[in-house]
């Protein structure tokens, strides 16, 4: 393991966190919580889930999620692909590189482009949290994130993730607190999924995945560099960014329709998608906002979540250099993450929002002292 550096700052600040001791992981280096349904592996590197196993339809344990085998290979990663982390303490873009609070601006690093993405270089997924709470079902993480860790991000903020599975479900439960100044939050889980653990010979990419978002006609219009506009449109029927009016499209199911190359942008070199779609109107606080499915293994993931909004990525810079892990893929057929063979999911509130203010997102992204930031998603699995 290459996490011991790391993990002596982390206990210094233990006190803050509130840490419990806990056993280490497992010769793996993982941590594994497990139900009747699911099996969830963890590493302290960026709270990351590294393998999500659940049921196919021949009642083989598939494992859905991308990661890597090795799992000090995390950190080493020049990409840094945000792996089914937690990004923080901004997650998505911030709009050239900059905001402002209380009349002060404040400056964040441009790290992608023009703009800054997931708070810079040093945010949440880059960091080692400290395990603060193990069970044979549950796992928490916590951090305590100094002021300007990451460029820009005034004062403390301590926080946690709870992991949990129960039947075949696995719960995401998160809490911030800004210890001594506002300061900007937002979170989500980055999760990459491949409902085919990679194992069809016909395919590895995500186009045959269904995707139905029963609550998100509307969207966020997106520029070149996947930073919202300030525009909401509206979907119509069928058309590109429509998941909304039928149960039965796939992720591709506009992929012969023009401008789907470059609907993410780029300058038309951003298939697919990247952008952000509203949930609204959901007659329950329960009810399911999206289901990602696929025919090949059978398995279908249903989301539930109190954010305002999910964030759709179709794995367009997925260059195929990148190796499956050895629970995924067909030796000598899918071996590479590849271009379009992944869908990453992101519960989140809106991307940007800090400086948009036309959108009425600023109580849900400022938090000052006192006040305790919520998210909360869950992912069930079962079959067609």
């Amino acid at each position: 393991m290459k996490f011991s550096l790391p993990l002596l700052a982390a206990v210094a600040e233990a006190a803050v966190i509130g840490r419990q001791d806990v056993p280490p992981p497992g010769d793996d280096g993982r941590y594994t919580i497990s139900a009747d349904g699911i099996k969830a592996q963890f590493i302290p590197y960026g709270a990351t889930l590294t393998n999500l196993f659940v049921k196919d339809k021949h009642g083989e344990d598939i494992d859905v999620v991308l990661g890597y085998d090795d799992v000090d290979y995390y950190p080493e990663d020049p990409g840094h692909p945000v792996y089914n982390a937690i990004p923080g303490r901004y997650a998505n873009r911030i709009g050239n590189g900059k905001y402002t609070l209380d009349g002060k601006t404040y400056l964040t690093e441009k790290n992608d482009g023009n703009n800054t993405l997931h708070s810079g270089t040093n945010n949440w997924s880059y960091r080692v949290w400290e395990v603060t709470d193990f069970k044979d079902d549950s796992i928490t993480f916590s951090i305590l994130d100094k002021a300007n860790s990451s460029q820009g991000m005034p004062g403390d903020v301590k926080a946690s993730v709870t992991y949990s599975v129960e039947g075949s479900t696995w719960n995401i439960k998160m809490t911030a607190e800004a210890l001594d100044h506002k300061t900007p939050l937002l979170l989500t889980q980055h999760t990459y999924f491949n409902l085919d653990a990679y194992r069809n010979p016909n395919t590895s990419k995500i186009w045959d995945h269904g995707l139905y978002l029963p609550y998100s006609q509307r969207y966020l219009e997106g520029d070149q560099g996947a930073l919202p506009t300030g525009k909401i449109l509206t979907a119509a029927p069928g058309s590109i960014n429509d998941f909304a009016s039928s149960p039965n499209f796939t992720v591709g199911h506009a992929r012969n329709q023009d401008g789907f190359e470059g609907n993410c942008g780029a300058d038309g070199a951003c298939e697919g998608y990247n952008g952000f779609f509203l949930i609204e109107d959901k007659p329950a606080d329960d009810a399911v906002v999206l289901r990602l499915s696929s025919a090949f293994s059978g398995v279908t993931a249903d989301l539930r979540t109190d954010q305002p909004g999910v964030v759709l990525y179709s794995c367009n810079w997925s260059d195929g250099s990148a190796d499956l892990k050895s629970t995924q893929g067909i030796e000598g057929v899918n071996e590479k993450v590849i271009r379009s063979s992944c869908i990453a999911i992101e519960a989140q509130d809106f991307p940007d929002g800090i400086n948009h203010p036309e959108w009425e997102r600023t109580d849900a992204q400022i938090w000052g002292p006192g006040e305790t930031y919520t998210w909360e998603s869950s992912w069930t699995f079962g079959l067609l």
